[in-house]
């Protein structure tokens, strides 16, 4: 019971059965084939053996034993009574039955020629005529006209010679012709026709074959269901070791993700702590410039520095806040205040100057206003506009931010350009995702870019995933350019 449900836990298909059952059918077909030929190859081979050891004897043996008999009755040819007459015919009759008894002896006569006559003598009788009677009277059996007609084909040769002549014949049978002197001299052929019995010599080597057959079949039924044992317990030990395998790997992927969280999230700390603490310093300017007259200004700027911040914070600790946080029917931003602000309040203050550069503002004052959280319009456009910033520090550059509304397409966009060095093509090549590479997290055309490459794939993914628009770049002549696509339906 235990072996059976063991097999049943090794997941035995009918298939397997199939082809088993498949290549021991063809191995026995194969085998009989083979049997059938070594059989045939055996019983030539026992024929030829036969013809000398044991048709040839017999025939000979026979002929000798009729040779002293009629020798025996002519020295004794006086004596011609009825009585000896009697016994001649009768050892004649008892020396034809006696061969006709062996059931190998299908025929015997004996062939002579007298006055040109051929005569086929098969009884005791008739050849007592033929030696010691009246010929003329001998009846001769027509059942040997064959045997004469073979026997005159090969009478030259069998006189000159004096050696038996067998050939063999279908149905594997002998015609033995063996030389007849009973007085010394050739008087004709002793014929036997004899077939060899082989019929139970072959029924005991087909039976002797079949169970070494069966013995092999066995034997490599065996063979193949214990290689299939083996193999089912290879295959078993495989899959335990792929389970391991997968285990492994499960746990190191789980190690990768849970450190890539870690390390994304280290980023957006970073991120949002870089961002914070400019926006901080920003607002200890504003307050240490604080005067009564310019109160209004300050809380309005204060206000939008501190909401900044917040949304900051707010990201860093949501990978996907929801929806009605970044985009809503509630939001009217127009993206042209955002930019005046961005550019004023954030890229101009004396305190954040460390390079040469002016802005060229062309917006389109027909810009319709976006139903997007402000401050995530924000959280957009800075990266890009101080992607320029930072590639170009050694240069005097021009920055140009132009935004166009299209009423026909349904759409607008921003533009955010510069005629410094441009972006290596390189990064601008689209991934196997087919995003552009600088959209991707930790890529960066900046040298020593540790901890940067995050600002461009925070406003791609912002941009894509939550709000609907679009974000390409691409090198000019002089400088690169962001596009940002934005629907308006």
């Amino acid at each position: 019971m235990s072996l059976i449900k063991k097999l049943k836990n090794q997941d035995i298909e009918i298939k397997h059965i199939v082809i088993l059952f498949i290549i021991l059918v063809a191995f026995q077909i194969v085998l009989s084939f083979v049997n059938k030929f070594s059989i045939n190859n055996l019983l030539n081979n026992t024929l030829d053996l036969y013809k000398e050891d044991s048709a040839e004897r017999v025939a000979s043996l026979t002929t000798n034993s009729l040779e002293l008999i009629l020798e025996n009755s002519f020295i004794k040819q006086k004596n011609r009574s009825d009585l000896r007459k009697k016994e001649i015919i009768e050892a004649f009759n008892i020396h034809f039955g006696q061969q006709k008894i062996h059931r190998n002896v299908k025929k015997i006569s004996i062939i002579v020629k007298k006055d040109n006559e051929y005569l086929a003598i098969d009884e005791g009788n008739e050849l007592y005529k033929y030696f010691f009677g009246d010929i003329k009277k001998i009846k001769t059996s027509q059942k040997f006209k064959n045997s004469i007609k073979k026997y005159k084909k090969f009478e030259y040769e069998i006189k000159q010679t004096e050696v038996i002549h067998t050939s063999v014949i279908q149905n594997r049978a002998f015609d033995v012709f063996v030389p007849f002197m009973p007085k010394g001299e050739i008087e004709g052929v002793v014929y036997f026709k004899i077939v060899p019995a082989l019929s139970n010599i072959k029924n005991e080597i087909t039976n002797t074959l079949n169970e070494t057959s069966m013995i092999f079949t066995a034997l490599i039924l065996f063979g193949l269901l214990a290689m299939f044992y083996i193999t089912s317990q290879t295959v078993e030990q495989r899959d335990e070791a792929e389970e391991e395998l997968i285990k492994a790997r499960e746990e190191k992927i789980k190690k990768e993700i849970a450190y890539k969280k870690e390390v994304h999230f280290t980023k957006r700390i970073y991120h949002a702590h870089h961002k914070a603490e400019k926006i901080m310093g920003f607002i200890k300017d504003e307050i240490k410039n604080l005067t009564e007259k310019n109160m209004g200004r300050f809380k309005e700027i204060a206000t939008k520095y501190a909401s900044f911040v917040s949304r900051v914070i707010y990201e860093m600790k949501w990978k996907n806040p929801p929806m009605h946080a970044t985009r809503g029917p509630f939001f009217n931003t127009d993206i042209n205040d955002v930019i005046r602000f961005l550019i004023d309040n954030i890229f101009m203050r004396l305190s954040s100057t460390k390079g040469n550069y002016e802005f060229e503002l062309d917006l389109d004052e027909d810009l319709p206003a976006v139903n997007i959280n402000e401050y995530v319009v924000w959280e957009i456009l800075e990266p890009l506009i101080q992607n320029s910033i930072d590639h170009n520090r050694e240069e005097d550059i021009i920055i140009q931010i132009i935004t166009n509304h299209y009423p026909s397409e349904d759409r607008s966009e921003v533009i955010i350009q510069d005629n410094g060095k441009g972006i290596p093509e390189d990064i601008i090549k689209e991934n196997s995702e087919g995003v552009q590479k600088i959209f991707s997290e930790s890529v960066s055309s900046k040298e020593n870019a540790h901890k940067k490459g995050f600002g461009c794939y925070i406003a791609y993914e912002i941009a894509t995933n939550r709000c609907g628009w679009d974000i390409t770049t691409k090198n000019k002549e002089k400088g690169c350019q962001f596009k940002i696509n934005i629907p308006n339906n």
